[in-house]
């Protein structure tokens, strides 16, 4: 905190004859090496120079962890940092930020703009208690990464109604395992999450109610559900040596390896892959049960104006120049975070990056992605959450109903994480 006290004073530069000097915290760009070029440091001296010297976009790099991120936010939005001019924000942080009233307020003349085009889990997102309190920058979803050989060996259809129960044979029929994130971190919550919601369920019944009154719908049929495939795959080996420890990299690494034939993981793992791909492909997220559509994750990064901020209208400018259409589809080419605008699917450098309907099904199944519960205390109900489904191989069906009481007891002040 020491080392970074000397940005809180930034705010103008007369070195640039006028023009404001915004501030903007990025989180790391997946595979971008130099954080300073490329990704969202290229978008913000794109749109310093497209401003006509209105304003100047400096870049301060996040901490890795989306949780390190929240921490080191909101540690300078409570100190009222005048600094905080652009934020990007993971989107479950959102209504915490919001119901605090760290995020300034979005100007109206820009409301629709920030809508248009968006696919609607970007909008959902970037909303609390039915107002915008956010930009839609990139959106994120998971897609079921597979080998069609093995699919084939297995005698898999593969396609959009197609279950973690069908997943699970397959796997064993053919002796392969599936790439899940079941380590102790968000990732996690990311898995139980979608499982809960493709059974129908919600872990959050009512967001936006205080602690005392938040209802929980974890112990249900659907989180019995969710439980059920996490103890499956754990107890039959099939989530790889170390599946208690698995990020999206080593789950990845599975995939890569062959060791695996199914991967649940981000659109970026197309580019990730080395050798040749002529084999793999993507389809919608595995159902929980055989009768309800699935619920893919929602990721991505939601674009925040401090409330503090000494130029908030310009910041909201300079967000409206990073999101607008041609920015979304040159960002989504250049470092395979999907877009929120609709029109970048179409986009022939979107089309390269993402060929072989890859594209299509992205935008499909952000449109069908549900976010992870919107709550001022998420990260309670995530931190609760990890710590009572793990490790993966201690999960029961009486798992939900005892992460659903903890959990309550923190929130009602009778429990500490």
């Amino acid at each position: 905190m020491a080392a970074s006290l000397g940005l809180a004073a930034c705010g103008s530069d007369s070195s640039t004859g006028g023009s404001r000097t915004l501030t903007w915290y990025i989180n790391p760009d997946v595979g971008n090496a130099d954080p300073t070029k490329g990704g969202q440091a290229q978008l913000a001296k794109e749109c310093s120079d497209a401003s006509g010297g209105k304003y100047r976009i400096k870049i301060q790099l996040l901490p890795n962890s989306a949780s390190d991120q929240r921490t080191q936010l909101l540690r300078r939005l409570a100190a009222g940092d005048t600094s905080m001019d652009l934020m990007s924000i993971d989107p479950v942080y959102v209504a915490e930020f919001a119901q605090a009233g760290y995020l300034a307020p979005v100007p109206a003349d820009l409301d629709q703009q920030f809508r248009e085009d968006r696919v609607k889990s970007s909008i959902e997102a970037s909303t609390w208690k039915g107002k915008l309190v956010a930009v839609p920058f990139w959106s994120n979803t998971q897609l079921l990464w597979y080998r069609k050989s093995a699919a084939q060996k297995a005698g898999l259809t593969m396609g959009p109604a197609v279950t973690w129960d069908q997943l699970i044979g397959a796997a064993k029929k053919t002796g392969s395992d599936i790439g899940v994130q079941a380590s102790l971190y968000e990732g996690y919550v990311v898995w139980i999450n979608a499982l809960v919601a493709g059974a129908g369920g919600k872990i959050v019944e009512n967001p936006g109610a205080s602690g005392e009154d938040t209802k929980l719908g974890l112990d249900s049929a659907a989180g019995k559900d969710a439980a059920r495939i996490i103890s499956t795959i754990a107890a039959a080996g099939l989530g790889g040596p170390s599946m208690g420890s698995n990020e999206e990299t080593e789950s990845l690494n599975l995939f890569q390896s062959k060791q695996a034939n199914y991967l649940v993981n981000w659109p970026y793992t197309y580019s990730a892959l080395t050798g040749d791909k002529k084999d793999v492909s993507a389809t919608l997220y595995p159902r929980t049960v055989a009768d309800k559509p699935s619920a893919p994750p929602y990721g991505g990064i939601q674009i925040g104006i401090g409330n503090k901020s000494k130029n908030p209208a310009v910041a909201y400018q300079a967000a409206a120049c990073v999101t607008d259409a041609k920015h979304q589809a040159e960002y989504m080419a250049a470092s395979g975070n999907p877009a929120s605008r609709k029109a970048a699917y179409q986009d022939p450098a979107v089309l390269k990056a993402f060929p072989n309907g890859i594209a299509a099904t992205i935008q499909k199944s952000l449109d069908l992605a549900t976010p992870r519960p919107q709550s001022q205390y998420y990260g309670d109900i995530s931190t609760g959450l990890q710590q009572k489904f793990s490790p993966p191989s201690s999960v029961t069906t009486q798992t939900p109903q005892s992460a659903q009481k903890f959990i309550l007891d923190v929130l009602k002040g009778d429990a500490l994480l």
